[in-house]
């Protein structure tokens, strides 16, 4: 028979909400959840109903498995806090959901005897109940003592998911591989449709869809083998011609468009698929669209200001 919690949880934003409504169908007793903005506390409506909002420490007096669900930067301060106010204890189970941090950042809470256990979920968020079948089978970056190895893989199983093993020392990594792969492809497939809808296209999304899932599939199925287009082919004239086009896009969707094609033929070349020379020479009209933007916006100043 698996072991039951009075769960506590702050910080009630798409995170902790979300994970807090997971464990409550486990069978775990949410016992109180901390909120400040209407967000949280709406999301605390429909995604816990009757699950009281009170002030961290209280949270944290009521709960012996303390879900700390916080941006990265508040985490140390809050922890610090906590421990040093005596709102901590021994025994009670403390975990963040940090990427970023490993159990460096609960060391106040390891202090006074507190178990601490650094738990990350892999997965975007809306702060929605469509959140809870996303759970299903994703992966959470685990690290925690061996003590706590047990605790930690069953929460993991309980939030409906797979646990990975992270060392301490790898949790930054780790967390700048998911926010490189999911939040950078957030702002690229943005910046496309904006272009797209500045052709005319009535439904970016409809154009995009199709080949971009084919895309990632193949991504994750084939790594860099998987690469097509202009650069890998080194269609030096069709790069061109893009930069060209592009001349009238933000600074911000010309920029990624370099940097990406110049990343690119990295690869391309490591995979083989391009020779040095193609690489090369795709690299100095990269360049070049680099100094255009520069001077354009050097000129655009000179304009604002008078000079």
């Amino acid at each position: 028979m698996k072991s039951l919690h009075a769960v506590g949880v702050i910080g009630a934003g798409r995170v902790g909400a979300v994970l807090a409504a997971r464990l409550r169908e486990a069978g775990h007793e949410i016992v109180a959840v901390s909120g400040r903005s209407a967000a949280s506390r709406t999301r605390t409506d429909t995604l816990l109903p009757g699950v009281p909002v009170l002030a961290p420490a209280q949270v944290a007096t009521r709960a012996d498995l303390l879900l700390l669900a916080v941006p990265d930067d508040a985490l140390p301060g809050l922890v610090a806090e906590l421990a040093l106010d005596g709102h901590l204890r021994p025994g009670q189970v403390v975990a963040h959901t940090s990427g970023r941090h490993g159990l460096g950042v609960l060391a106040a809470a390891a202090h006074v005897g507190a178990r601490p256990v650094a738990l990350h979920p892999a997965m975007t968020f809306t702060g929605t109940d469509v959140d809870l079948a996303h759970l299903s089978g994703a992966v959470f970056g685990l690290t925690a003592g061996e003590d706590e190895h047990e605790i930690a893989e069953t929460l993991v199983a309980d939030l409906g998911g797979r646990p990975m093993w992270v060392r301490d020392e790898d949790r930054t990594t780790y967390h700048a591989a998911l926010a490189h792969g999911a939040n950078h492809l957030v702002t690229i497939v943005s910046q496309a449709m904006q272009i797209l809808r500045r052709t005319g296209a009535a439904d970016p999304a409809a154009v995009l869809r199709p080949l971009l899932t084919a895309a990632l599939e193949n991504a994750l199925l084939y790594e860099d083998a998987a690469l097509t287009g202009p650069v890998v082919r080194g269609d030096i004239e069709t790069v061109r011609a893009h930069l060209a086009a592009m001349a009238d896009q933000p600074v911000p969707t010309m920029d990624a468009y370099v940097a990406m094609a110049r990343a690119t033929s990295a690869h391309a070349v490591a995979d083989g698929r391009l020779d040095a020379g193609g690489a090369v020479e795709i690299r100095r009209i990269l360049r070049e669209s680099e100094w255009d933007v520069l001077a354009t916006l050097v000129a655009d100043e000179g304009t604002r200001t008078g000079a």
